[in-house]
């Protein structure tokens, strides 16, 4: 195990908000660091500031640098140079983003020099960061490279991707296109079988308007948007079922029945999610070279400093960024040599089975 285990670093995440009290939390359990080697990318003076307010006994090892970080210790790598930074719980504030966004930065920046295995990052707020449309994008550019990434919501029943996410309601109809769905179709496709290990994910494709649109009464989108994109993933060997009406398929607990579900928008997918596991989820960055993932919660301001604050989803987020890490190895390792395929898998193809009506969900 210890020989195996990865260096995972965490960011601090807005420091008004509950990131350091989640990350305390979570390495309270002494077993944590025998599956990982933490680094935590924030500021001592915070940290204790943190540690205080809520009792924690938790002791960090301070750094200056990722390739100083020690096995069975809590490294904290001072990214401020000991520099103070005001603290105040529950208010975001331009310097608690600012904060926030030099920690994660300075983490990428050890990303690109091999200094660690996975990234978790800590809830930011992204009004207090000029420009900041989310760590997923910001990643994706960083990197520089042609590869488009996923966000993915996991928990234990539900596996949720997002063709749109952080528009305004307004503007969801017009950025919803076949093209759209489609590449996000197959990013996730990918991602189940990648990075989750699922062999054959058959994924579930809800429609934008209530009802499916009621044959173009509530809307067009199903018909001319929906409909041929799915027809596209499945003709590029993608198990795509839909589209779905939210409220029956959510309400009659179909999503049992399928792998992941993909959603035209951001409460379509977080309204089930959150509803499902509120303390657990995490958050999944797929279809780029680094491992990210994140606790599926906001940075719960009222609830800063109060030592209330749960660790699930942290810690889940650690262990869940931990698999993906030996997925991707396990999946990619004989795809390096493939053998001669000598047999073509059959499907139903049939255009009956995946669309609309509550009958074609699979058994």
């Amino acid at each position: 195990m210890i020989e195996n285990r990865l260096r995972v670093a965490i960011t601090q995440g807005d420091t008004n908000g509950v990131g350091y009290e989640m990350i305390l939390k979570a390495f309270e359990d002494p077993t944590m660091l025998e599956i990982c080697t933490p680094l935590i990318y924030g500021s001592p003076n915070i940290a204790e500031y943190h540690r205080q307010a809520i009792h924690s006994e938790v002791k960090l090892n301070i750094i200056r640098d990722a390739s100083q970080a020690s096995e069975d210790r809590i490294n904290l790598i001072d990214c401020f140079n000991g520099a103070n930074t005001e603290i105040t719980f529950g208010t975001p504030t331009e310097t608690s983003g600012k904060a926030a966004f030099h920690s994660f930065t300075r983490a990428m920046e050890d990303y690109k020099h091999g200094l660690y295995d996975v990234l978790v990052t800590s809830p930011v707020n992204r009004s207090t960061i000029n420009n900041f449309q989310g760590h997923s994008d910001y990643i994706e550019h960083f990197l520089g490279t042609n590869d488009k990434s996923i966000s993915i919501l996991i928990n234990e029943s539900l596996r949720v991707a997002l063709v749109t996410n952080n528009l305004a309601v307004k503007d969801i109809s017009e950025s919803i296109t076949k093209q759209k769905i489609v590449e996000k179709g197959k990013l996730f496709f990918d991602a189940l079988r990648r990075d989750l290990r699922i062999s054959s994910p058959r994924i579930a494709v809800m429609s934008l308007n209530p009802r499916c649109g009621e044959d173009g009464a509530l809307g067009d989108e199903e018909k001319e948007i929906i409909e041929p994109a799915i027809k596209e993933l499945v003709a590029m060997g993608v198990q795509a079922y839909g589209p779905y009406s939210t409220d029956a398929f959510f309400g009659r607990g179909d999503y049992y029945r399928f792998d992941g579900v993909m959603a035209m928008y951001h409460d379509q997918g977080m309204g089930p999610f959150k509803t499902l596991t509120p303390e657990d989820g995490v958050r999944l960055t797929s279809g780029l070279p680094i491992v990210r993932t994140a606790p599926a919660v906001g940075t719960q301001f009222q609830e800063a400093g109060k030592g209330i604050v749960s660790p699930d989803s942290l810690r889940h987020a650690i262990y869940m960024a931990i698999d993906v890490y030996h997925n991707r190895i396990n999946y990619d390792e004989p795809l390096a040599n493939p053998l001669p395929k000598l047999y073509h898998e059959k499907r139903d193809d049939s255009e009956k089975v995946r669309f609309r009506s509550s009958s074609n969900i699979p058994q």
